[in-house]
């Protein structure tokens, strides 16, 4: 016989306690910039928090079931890495326990990489037990306190109770800037809309004939057909991983609100949008998806929502031209993607080799002494984002800002010695092998 489980009776009061947490740097946000950021700052011998509203670390990168690693490297015949750090640790890794693939993409020319989301989860949460950094999920951000130009504290609530931080330095990987909107600093948001994309898996399909099936003609008959279907978008791709018997996915636009009502329904859209597809190819080429169903369903991805107002915007025509800036804390060579119709997606192809930078200022919020923002929510104009906002360059910035912040301290991210940080950030400005 069990022991008796004992209860108590317990009631809220109108005085809650406050759970108080210190340390050096705070990040806002657990996808790959922030992760790559918590790990980085702690190797640093800094004492981190990770904080995220999800109930698990990963955002997109885990969540989102696009199981592709872009941007790591440039296009050509003669590919060279332009991310290290923690990126060659996470590659190294995965590879040698065969959850990482290494794959030659046709399309752009690159070297990419298809990666098992719960071992590249698991690897993460690890690293992060290892190196200290203490993580805060389920926590949604309700105040920051903001005030001489630095954020002075940030309020949290989760489902058991009330959280403030407080840190010298504070890494916005939010994604949308949310951080930096809490503390009423001024944003960007586009004029005109910038689609999302829900990825989702299928399976039930015929493996053995698959391999018959061509992208292209799938692009035309989405043209022709689609409508029938109620499928708008016209390119997009379906990717089966030859041994697992399933197929990723990624064919739909949606609108990305910032209406929380909006948001909501965007969710249901997006599966929507997945079964519409689905129907697509039973009805188009039954001889392979007769029988399919959906195994699976991404959270949305969404690409450009809000954006700080940084010291410094990054233009299109400066990732075109390739001239190194004296701020440069990143290279980059992913060509831009940028969604802004629902029937296509708009690409503007560099020329094999072409290497661009992201400078610091773009990370840097315009009047803050102690916020570094890291990943989509930098400034730039919408064709250079759409170019930066991959998972490549998110790290480099996640390390970029780990480091920036570890060497001003308690003082301004403005002050510190460019060339100090360039040569702590070298391998990902000058290796090339």
């Amino acid at each position: 016989m069990s022991d008796v489980i004992h209860t108590k009776t317990v009631r809220r009061t109108d005085v809650q306690a406050i759970e108080d947490i210190e340390a050096d740097i705070c990040i806002l946000g657990a996808g790959i910039s922030g992760l790559t950021a918590a790990l980085e700052a702690a190797k640093l011998g800094r004492t981190v928090v990770l904080v995220d509203g999800a109930p698990a670390i990963g955002g997109q990168a885990i969540g989102s079931q696009v199981g592709t690693l872009i941007g790591l490297y440039t296009h050509g015949p003669d590919a060279y890495q332009i991310t290290y750090g923690i990126a060659e640790d996470l590659v190294n890794e995965l590879k040698e326990e065969g959850s990482f693939l290494t794959r030659n993409s046709a399309r752009t020319g690159t070297i990419t990489f298809q990666y098992d989301e719960i071992r590249m989860g698991r690897w993460f949460e690890q690293k992060l037990e290892d190196a200290g950094v203490k993580i805060l999920l389920g926590a949604t951000l309700s105040h920051v306190e903001f005030k001489d130009k630095r954020v002075q504290h940030i309020d949290l609530i989760t489902r058991y109770g009330a959280v403030k931080v407080k840190a010298n330095g504070y890494v916005d990987a939010s994604g949308d800037a949310s951080l930096c909107w809490e503390a009423g600093l001024d944003l960007r948001e586009p004029t005109a809309p910038i689609y999302g994309t829900m990825n989702f898996l299928i399976e039930g399909y015929d493996t053995d004939v698959v391999d018959q099936l061509d992208i292209n003609e799938v692009h035309a008959r989405l043209v022709t057909a689609g409508h029938k279907y109620g499928v708008r978008r016209h390119d997009g791709f379906l990717m089966h991983f030859s041994g697992k018997g399933f197929m990723l996915a990624n064919i739909g636009h949606f609108e990305t609100p910032m209406d929380p009502m909006a948001a909501a329904d965007m969710v249901l859209e997006g599966r929507r949008q997945a079964d519409k597809v689905l129907r697509f190819l039973q009805g188009e080429f039954s001889n392979i998806f007769k029988g399919s169903q959906i195994r699976a369903y991404g959270n949305p991805g969404l690409r450009q929502t809000r954006w700080i107002v940084g010291e410094h915007q990054l233009t299109l025509d400066e990732i075109k031209e390739g001239a190194r800036p004296e701020d440069a804390v990143a290279r980059c060579a992913w060509w831009v993607e940028l969604h802004d119709t629902e029937e296509l997606v708009h690409w503007e192809e560099f020329p094999y080799g072409h290497v661009y930078y992201i400078p610091l200022s773009c990370m840097l919020p315009k009047g803050v002494d102690n916020i570094v923002a890291a990943g989509r929510c930098v400034d730039g104009d919408s064709h250079a984002l759409s170019a930066i906002r991959v998972m490549g360059p998110c790290m480099s910035m996640g390390m970029a800002a780990a480091h920036a912040l570890d060497m001003a301290g308690s003082g301004k991210v403005s002050d510190i010695n460019i060339k100090e940080l360039q040569e702590r950030l070298c391998d990902n400005l000058d290796r090339k092998e």
